[in-house]
């Protein structure tokens, strides 16, 4: 009955939310030409993500490769076809691409650009509708074209280049209106940046100018919690910010403006966090909708930390926990599902952790597709697609059926128990438990972890305590479920052990005594290149048997 109320709540919520929007965006189109239009730009903001001469190349030869599609265009707009995909769609539409351009500095590549950009003036710019027009793909345009505007601006005709600031100044305003109706999250703090970028970038009032750098303001308040993680508990999130924070800070001192208060003290609280999730291999780990992050795109952000240290143990805000040993890594889950709008997003991984060593990745979780279609994320957000236990192929969290909610997490894990524990032999160790299953199954799921302090040795325990005087209507089966990085090759050693080999050779045993151990198939959705192929270990339990599971982890090489 309560979770009906709240899907029922929520639903309104966002029937309500859809309708004022539109109103807004009523109201913009009746008065669009009443805009200003400025007569230039005064400053390009920097981009610090990676270029490639080879995108730029294929651009200029009228070949798109966009979020793992290819799309021919022989030499005519991108804009006059059927696009491949949705995320391809929306990388088109951010304009993103723009900055290979600038690997070609020749007139020819800007002229390409500047075509490109204004067949997208043509055919999109009085529409305000589809993907073109979705807030955040809007935000990361504007972005893009303020920071990219010299490439696109090189010998541009007096003509094109107010029509660009025209579109630019629209699209602003864009912004501004739909920032009330704007799910908070990384959409809204991406819209609340690319509106600081256009205040500096573009001539404004100083009321402008410091409103843009206070609601910037409100959105480290609301959304970078006090350890530095963020809200979504996404840990790419940190990342994807500080690519847009960065050049903006330098903009701010470029021109001497008075910097928004909680610029500097925010971005050197979010890098703590990025440190914290830094695993082995450099790459970040994959809890709530991480994905794949290129190294060059991590040591761009990093190489401007300033708060330099040893990562911390916990961050209590965010809620997770990390164990470290030698030349291994622990990060767990140990906080419930986030509220408000990042329910939408979030993952029902409760308890699920990851492991590195060396310069690799052994046990993760199958992190959230880059590129895939609805149905592939969805999949990646349910328990089964996380190192951790799951109960009769049931969700620790459960998620709304409707798409209009984007299936919202509608029954999330209430109660999360954390005890550290540190011995006196070195050894570190967490105790916990989640409640996610107790409503539905009675049962409580209790996990133990602990690491060595040579980092040779991990132990498990996973526990499920079935809640006394609670009758069930049918077998109660669990599957602990160990998710192998793809590059890492198993092999069955016996019945009830594993050997994980990584390709420098690095080797970890894994054994569960008295328990069958199974390799079985599995799916990567963070992968660089795409959703691959991997491999899984599986432990398969009754209940009625028996109730916990030990495993163990050993370094052999």
């Amino acid at each position: 009955m309560q979770s009906g109320r709240r899907f029922a709540s929520m639903y309104v919520r966002e029937a309500w939310r859809r309708a004022l929007r539109r109103v807004a965006l009523l109201r913009l189109k009746l008065f669009r030409h009443s805009i200003k239009v400025p007569e230039r730009l005064i400053v390009a903001p920097t981009d610090l993500r990676s270029i490639d001469p080879h995108v730029a190349d294929e651009i200029l030869n009228g070949r798109f490769l966009l979020a793992g599609r290819m799309l021919e265009t022989n030499e005519k707009s991108p804009f006059t076809f059927t696009l491949p995909s949705r995320p391809f769609a929306i990388r088109l539409h951010s304009f993103g691409w723009l900055r290979h351009m600038r690997a070609n500095k020749t007139e020819r590549s800007s002229a390409a650009a500047r075509a490109i950009v204004d067949s997208w003036l043509s055919i999109h710019a009085g529409r305000m509708e589809g993907i073109a027009w979705e807030t955040d793909v809007t935000a990361q345009r504007v972005i893009a074209w303020l920071s990219h505007s010299p490439v696109v601006l090189q010998n541009a005709d007096r003509g094109f280049y107010r029509r660009f600031m025209k579109s630019l100044a629209f699209q602003v305003r864009f912004l501004r209106r739909m920032a009330p109706f704007t799910l908070g999250g990384l959409e809204l703090f991406r819209l609340r940046i690319a509106l600081a970028m256009a205040s500096v970038a573009m001539p404004t009032r100083a009321a402008t100018l410091r409103r843009a750098a206070q609601a910037l303001d409100r959105e480290f308040d609301s959304q970078i919690l006090p350890d530095g993680g963020h809200v979504s508990r996404n840990p790419r999130v940190g990342l994807e910010l500080l690519l847009d924070l960065l050049p903006l800070r330098q903009t701010y001192v470029n021109l001497g403006h008075d910097l928004p208060q909680k610029l500097i003290s925010g971005i050197d609280r979010i890098y703590p966090a990025l440190r914290f999730f830094r695993h082995q291999d450099g790459d970040l780990a994959l809890f709530n909708g991480a994905t794949s992050t290129l190294a060059n795109e991590l040591m761009s952000v990093l190489r401007y930390d300033e708060t330099a240290g040893q990562p911390f143990k916990a961050l209590p805000h965010s809620r997770y926990q990390r164990l470290s040993g030698g030349k291994t890594v622990i990060i767990a889950d140990t906080g419930t599902p986030p509220s408000g709008g990042a329910l939408r997003t979030a993952h029902a991984g409760s308890l699920s952790f990851e492991m590195s060593s060396g310069r690799h990745r052994f046990i993760v979780n199958s992190g959230s597709p880059k590129f895939a279609g609805h149905r592939y994320v969805q999949m990646a957000r349910t328990t089964a697609a996380h190192s951790t236990v799951i109960l009769n192929d049931t969700s620790s969290s459960r998620f709304s059926p409707s798409p209009f909610l984007n299936h919202a997490i509608t029954e999330p894990v209430r109660t999360i128990t954390v005890e550290r524990a540190e011995t006196e032999d070195g050894r570190d160790g967490i105790k916990l438990s989640h409640d996610g299953y107790l409503r539905v199954f009675g049962v409580l799921h209790e996990r133990e972890l602990t690491l060595n302090a040579a980092g040779s040795i991990v132990t498990g325990r996973d526990r499920l305590v079935v809640r006394e005087g609670y009758e069930h209507d049918e077998p109660l089966k669990a599957v602990a479920r160990f998710h192998i990085h793809p590059s890492i090759v198993l092999h069955q050693s016996d019945g009830e052990s594993v050997l994980l080999t990584a390709p420098d050779g690095e080797s970890w045993l894994f054994s569960a005594p008295g328990n069958e151990v199974l390799i079985t198939e599995d799916i990567f959705f963070a992968d660089s290149s795409g959703i691959c192929g991997s491999d899984q270990i599986e432990i398969d339990f009754d209940l009625a048997e028996k109730m916990e599971i030990r495993w163990f982890l050993s370094r052999k090489s």
